[in-house]
């Protein structure tokens, strides 16, 4: 199971403030300590502490993105972003892809000794490593649990190139660390904004900072020395993918001084798509027969949509200023596979 590294026991200490929880623990995860706590921002929230046999995470040698090695510290996002592709993980571990996702998260909270360690085998040759890739490693559980600056610190003291890609002004916090590790090597920091409107943003991505606040977070990175790619995702179908959206976003990212924007269509996988859809019908019933259309054959819409939306957010980055093109340095994204016929789902 995928999930094997995550069930050795814990090391036993409450974190300040922690109540102990008793939700029955999944299956996966026999020996996890279960907790909630009792501040607002956690309400409803249940945390599986797990003490990982293993960090560095191989990605699988089919995958066509352009990095090798991920670490991820959670798992499931208190986001909550309705579209999210890692939903379906959630359900490896006997939770469900929907709002088990949201609410019940599972902290390696030896991630920043296990990083050390591996970093230090004599077999790890340095790679590239990717940070935010399945679940956002500076959601709201990292204000508490603290496990990034043990892991750049990590990577700093060995010297070896990361990148993170987040949604999570929380980010900001560990600035000093980001740019002692850039002084050594070589530092990737990308943001998620893929639409400015408020009450979209209020709707399908109720757990992120406001998009405001995320270029805010952009702006400080830059004026600190990063280059700052922005990955304007997801594009949503009828709700940002029309003129107006895409240029007030690409305005707004461009006056954040983000040094690049890669344009990213929504896709849906198994699990995103059953939560997607239901909030869909709710919302915006009338967009659900272009959905059907556009997601007929899988997971991605056609490659000519695709195609089309990523070279009108080109012409945009263009029209203000960011001459450097849709892709950018920190975060080069390949094309998304075709859909095959095994994956074929119905959105309703």
């Amino acid at each position: 199971m995928r999930w094997d590294n995550l069930t050795a026991p814990p090391v036993e200490g409450d974190p300040e403030r922690a109540a102990p929880a008793t939700p029955p623990l999944p299956l996966a995860l026999p020996g996890a300590i279960a907790r909630t706590f009792d501040t607002p921002e956690f309400a409803g929230m249940t945390f599986y502490e797990v003490q990982a046999k293993s960090i560095l995470n191989r990605v699988p040698g089919q995958s066509r993105v352009p990095f090798e090695w991920t670490i991820n510290p959670y798992r499931g996002c208190s986001h909550a972003c309705r579209y999210c592709f890692a939903r379906n993980t959630h359900t490896y571990l006997d939770l469900d892809a929907g709002a088990d996702f949201d609410r019940k998260v599972i902290v390696k909270v030896n991630a920043g000794e296990l990083v050390r360690r591996e970093l230090a085998a004599p077999r790890w040759r340095g790679a590239h490593v990717a940070m935010g890739t399945n679940v956002d490693c500076y959601q709201r559980a990292e204000g508490r649990y603290r496990l990034m600056p043990q892991i750049i610190g990590a990577l700093r003291d060995f010297a070896n190139p990361f990148s993170i890609l987040t949604k999570g002004t929380l980010i900001l916090r560990d600035l000093p660390l980001l740019r002692q590790a850039a002084e050594v090597t070589t530092v990737g920091i990308s943001f998620s904004v893929g639409f400015v409107d408020e009450r979209l943003w209020r709707s399908v991505e109720p757990g992120t900072p406001h998009p405001g606040r995320r270029l805010d977070a952009v702006r400080a990175l830059s004026d600190a020395g990063f280059s700052v790619g922005v990955l304007m995702a997801p594009i949503l179908p009828g709700l940002s993918d029309d003129d107006a959206s895409i240029d007030a976003t690409v305005s707004a990212i461009a006056a954040a001084g983000a040094t690049s924007v890669t344009a990213l269509p929504l896709h849906l996988r198994p699990g995103a798509r059953e939560w997607y859809a239901p909030w869909l019908a709710r919302e915006h019933p009338h967009l659900v027969p272009r959905y059907r259309e556009l997601y007929r054959a899988g997971a991605y819409a056609p490659q000519a949509y695709q195609r089309e939306v990523t070279a009108r957010v080109r012409i945009a980055a263009r029209r203000h200023g960011m001459h450097r093109g849709e892709r950018g340095d920190n975060r080069n994204l390949p094309e998304p596979p075709p859909p095959s016929a095994a994956e074929q789902l119905t959105l309703l």
